[in-house]
């Protein structure tokens, strides 16, 4: 009877440490695949504009929240960070149809940020040449951030968000896929939800993110290739399993923030990679800010920076890495990074 008891114990002990073991482990390598956003370089924190005598013109970038302490104390609706790498071909036109509507819609209570992700084929000063010879724009509406090294574009976005000036702040992809105007729609959405209290003073964070979703049977999804196709599916099951299960489009380079939840997501964005987008939905759901998913028109653009299969395979890594480093702690999503 003592000799069962004990190979009882000694079994329950063995399984308690392997278990224990399994944990660890578990915890060693979520942390090992962890990330951390770079700290920018110190050109990384100043801005290339137009000034209003036409001349090229570097200044220290505004911080997101204190912006009348860097004498930027304009008042800016909206502000546009687009994240560039290497779009010298395709930019030209997303900014045509976003300045045009711009213009229309909030006369100079506007801003542009492109932050140029390290390029190599001259993404700034093509930039900054439209910007003067054919848009007519100073720093006041066009501003650009130039990377030193290739971040990423989570990284490039979170950059350009911690440096807007813009009640509204939107993240819009330089292929132009997304038609521009839509971010009306999105603004829309978000004041529906933004502001509580008798006063209606109270603002609330708010989060409006454009998605492709009721497009999925329609030509401009059907005409992709089958393993792009296959691998969008794959990608959506994984999401759906790691817990984001009440938004059908997470990738959609089109979404919209009050300044309220940019404070409290951008400054604890972790990831730079491709999966940034998944990220940023995780914090909103996890600081309870309201979502909401708004269908936008959208087209298939040539030119994709990203390598198909490596960069899925990566998505799906960081994916779980992301969710596995929430659930043990390694992310906190009330410390800064």
């Amino acid at each position: 009877m003592i000799e069962l008891r004990f190979l009882v114990d000694n079994k329950n002990t063995v399984c308690f440490t392997l278990f224990v073991a399994l944990v660890l482990s578990v915890y060693l390598l979520v942390y090992l695949f962890s990330h951390t956003p770079r700290p920018p370089y110190p050109e990384e924190l100043k801005y290339t504009a137009i000034d209003e005598n036409g001349v090229e013109v570097t200044r220290t970038l505004p911080t997101l929240g204190k912006e009348h302490q860097n004498g930027d104390d304009e008042e800016i609706i909206l502000s546009v960070v687009i994240p560039s790498y290497n779009e010298t071909g395709r930019i030209l036109l997303m900014l045509t149809d976003a300045i045009k509507f711009l213009k229309e819609k909030y006369g100079s209570k506007w801003e542009i940020v492109i932050v140029d992700d390290g390029s190599t084929d001259n993404t700034t000063q093509y930039c900054l040449k439209i910007c003067k010879e054919q848009f007519q724009l100073d720093y006041r509406q066009f501003r650009i951030i130039k990377f030193s090294q290739n971040r990423g574009k989570g990284g490039a976005v979170r950059q350009g968000f911690l440096h807007i000036r813009g009640k509204y702040g939107l993240f819009a992809d330089a292929d132009g896929a997304s038609k521009f105007s839509d971010v009306a729609k999105l603004i829309e959405a978000i004041k529906t939800y933004e502001t509580s209290g008798t006063n209606g003073k109270t603002v609330k964070p708010v989060v409006a993110i454009g998605s492709r979703a009721h497009m999925v049977n329609t030509e401009a999804v059907i005409k992709r290739s089958m393993i792009r196709n296959c691998l969008m599916y794959g990608f959506h099951t994984l999401v759906f399993i790691f817990g984001i299960r009440s938004i059908k489009d997470t990738q959609c380079g089109f979404k919209l923030f009050n300044r309220p939840a940019i404070l409290k997501i951008f400054p604890y964005l972790h990831t730079e990679g491709w999966i940034f987008d998944v990220e940023i939905l995780i914090l909103a759901i996890r600081k309870r800010i309201q979502i909401e998913e708004i269908p936008i028109s959208w087209h298939e653009v040539d030119g994709s920076k990203m390598a198909l299969a490596v960069d899925s395979i990566k998505m799906a890594k960081d994916l779980v890495v992301i969710r596995m480093a929430y659930l043990l702690g390694i992310y906190n999503d009330n410390k800064k990074c």
